[in-house]
């Protein structure tokens, strides 16, 4: 058995195991708008973690989005949550 030249495997299998994701699929993930995705996909905060495919301003190009970084975009807005709820509980008086 030979060893894996590439340290994280390979990297189309990776892929294929990481769907690329339409915007109404992540709102739908993140039960949201399709407003709200498009906005956060392009100029407001939290930005989305989009890869455009084609040109053009705002809705003229192809979004999509990588299933494992919706999913890290979640852990990490959760983890703001947590850090912002015990600062509030930090307050001295």
């Amino acid at each position: 058995m030979s060893a894996d030249p590439t340290p994280l495997g390979n990297t189309t299998e990776m892929r294929n195991h990481d769907p690329l994701l339409t915007p109404e699929q992540v709102a739908k993930r993140l039960n949201t708008s399709i407003d709200w995705v498009w906005d956060h996909s392009s100029r407001k905060q939290p930005m989305l973690p989009v890869i455009r495919i084609g040109s053009g301003p705002g809705r003229a190009g192809i979004l999509r989005y990588r299933a494992s970084k919706i999913e890290e975009f979640i852990a990490e807005q959760e983890r703001l949550s947590v850090l912002g709820r015990k600062s509030i509980g930090r307050k001295i008086a």
